[in-house]
């Protein structure tokens, strides 16, 4: 079911809950988030959708945070393959009092969360001395500042009984940039900032906290981009970007949500405070130019 939360909530709102594992799943797929409850920020479409897909397969419970006009559609899609177990809310990520209601909601249903995907990002290109202010506070506020919230808000719903948190870094920023990305790039290595410090000052708390840093996937958002580096034909920059990946391609979104799973689940029990590349060696080539 999908949940409009608007600035007039009236908090009368009901979810479906189900969290039994289905026949259908093998026993590997039924044990890895079996029971778990998670929250996958911007889950509507893109590296989201396929975290949410990914999760729902090994048996997690999700709840979409999205203000995509997308979410209705992603929701009735997982529901008829995994009924009972995916629910969303329409909203803006940085409204702290509609962040508010949406936990007031998830605690009265599930009463806890396992796991929170902290994945909402922008990336609008823009040379630094053309970038408007609002433009920049529009990275800075979904990509930042969001990501804070979403923690912020949902934490006492981890707290007490361990938790993960998986944050969407990028190489964008920490390790590579190209023009016209400062301020998506400044970004996403502040977030990479916020997983290392969080991680430290949650580890009593039994609560690990790691970051995926992708390289170019196969989204919307990075269609999107594309057509703004060359309208007059986007595909000739996919095809561009996928030539100078060593592996030759970009990534499936579906393959970000498994690496998401092995972070959220305890597979990785002893990994905390980490940024995790995976971008197909995008970030390995020393030129461009030198090799055999």
């Amino acid at each position: 079911m999908v949940y409009d939360i608007c600035d007039n909530f009236s908090g009368n709102l009901l979810f479906i809950l189900g969290r039994k594992c289905y026949n259908k799943y093998t026993k590997e797929e039924c044990m890895k988030l079996d029971g778990k409850v998670a929250i996958v920020t911007g889950g509507a479409m893109g590296i989201g959708k396929g975290i949410v897909s990914v999760f729902l397969k090994y048996g997690a419970s999700v709840v979409i945070l999205d203000n995509s006009d997308k979410l209705k559609d992603t929701i009735l899609e997982f529901n008829q393959m995994y009924p009972g177990h995916i629910n969303g809310f329409v909203i803006d990520i940085r409204k702290k009092a509609l962040l508010d209601a949406c936990f007031n909601e998830i605690k009265n249903t599930y009463g806890h969360v396992d796991i929170i995907v902290n994945n909402a990002g922008v990336c609008k290109l823009a040379s630094f001395e053309e970038m408007s202010e609002d433009l920049r506070d529009f990275h800075f506020d979904i990509n930042i500042v969001g990501t804070w919230m979403v923690t912020h808000t949902f934490l006492p719903l981890l707290k007490g009984k361990g938790g993960v948190i998986v944050n969407l870094s990028s190489v964008t920023g920490p390790c590579v940039a190209d023009p016209g990305e400062v301020a998506y790039a400044t970004s996403k290595a502040a977030v990479l900032g916020f997983t290392k410090s969080l991680a430290a000052e949650l580890a009593k708390d039994n609560i690990r906290v790691n970051a995926i840093m992708p390289g170019y996937v196969n989204t919307p958002m990075v269609e999107g981009m594309a057509k703004e580096s060359n309208g007059d034909n986007p595909d000739s920059v996919i095809l561009g970007i996928a030539k100078a990946i060593p592996m030759g391609r970009l990534a499936d979104p579906k393959e970000i949500g498994e690496l998401a799973a092995f972070l959220a689940s305890s597979e990785s029990s002893y990994i905390t405070g980490q940024g995790i590349i995976i971008d197909g060696g995008s970030t390995l080539p020393e030129t461009m130019t030198m090799g055999v």
